[in-house]
This record gives structure tokens, sequence and C-alpha cells, in this order.
């Protein structure tokens, strides 16, 4: 068995290293960053490339690293999906999300933190996991009609209205 340092996904490891966990089934909730990026009263999107919600728009992010704070979670998963510099400044919300299969297993179980981080610099380069992205106002999101994830615009309105 091969085994490399730093793993990049815990998660996804399918070597069945010992005391991993998988996303799917797992035995416990896990933590994962929404990284809501605030540039001139606008927010960053990224429509999903990858499931579930695959053409959805949401906020880019992913799992919360062992000793990792959630600040830090949130400024490491947007340098290595968009590229982007930001200064985390507060969480404005967090959301349970649970799916469960036909048996009422719990299949998947995320326990998802929103943190309003500013801009700093760089300019949005996506990755696999993205199709598109773009800076939007709740109004533009609405006036097109974006099929977004559940509580974007509501998260998006927290992170504008917040000073």
């Amino acid at each position: 068995m091969s085994l490399k340092f730093p793993h990049p996904d815990p998660l996804l490891d399918e070597e069945g290293v010992a005391g991993a966990m998988t996303r799917h089934y797992p035995n416990r909730p896990i933590i994962g960053v929404l990284g809501v990026v605030r540039r001139a009263e606008r927010v960053l999107l990224v429509q999903r490339a990858r499931a579930p919600s695959v053409g959805k728009w949401g906020f880019p992010g992913g799992v919360q690293e062992l000793g990792e704070t959630i600040f830090a979670a949130v400024a490491r998963e947007l340098r290595e999906e968009t590229r982007l510099e930001v200064e985390p400044v507060a969480v404005l919300t967090t959301l349970d999300v649970i799916d469960r299969d036909e048996d009422g297993r719990v299949r998947t179980h995320y326990a998802l933190i929103a943190v309003l981080a500013e801009w700093r610099s760089g300019e949005v380069k996506i990755d696999d996991e993205a199709h598109d992205f773009d800076w939007f106002t709740v109004a533009e999101v609405e006036a097109r009609q974006l099929p977004t994830l559940p509580s974007a615009t509501r998260i998006m309105k927290m992170a504008l209205t917040r000073s």
C-alpha cells in the first residue's frame, strides 16, 4: 500500500487506510467550509462540475483538515479551487446537509460552515470542480434565474449586508 503525505483528501482514500473515513456512509458528520467571497459589492459563485448538484451555482469550498482552523480551511480551499487570496473575516451561518438512502440510513452528512471572506488579490482560475464562475449581486442571480444550491441567495444577502 502506498501512502502519499500530505494526503490531498483523506476522505477519498480508497486504499483502506486505518482510521480513514469515507464520504458515503460516514461514521460521523464531515465538516465542510464554504468560501463566501465578497469583492466590490458582489459575491463569487461557481457552477459545480462534480456530483452532487452538477450545474448548480454555489460557493467554492471543501473539507476541513485535521489541525486546521475554519478560516485556514477557507483560505486554502479558495486558493486551491480559484487561485484567489482572501481574508476570512466572519462565520455567516452553518448548514446541515444530510442525505439518506431508501432504507433511511445516512448516506452523507455534512456540517457546512459559510465563512465571509474578503477578496485580497488574484483573478479566478477555476479547477476541474467547476464549469464556470462569476461575481454576482443577489438581483443578478434572481434576474438570470440561476439554478443555485439551497440557501445561496440567503447567504449572499448576509455577506453583502454585513459590514
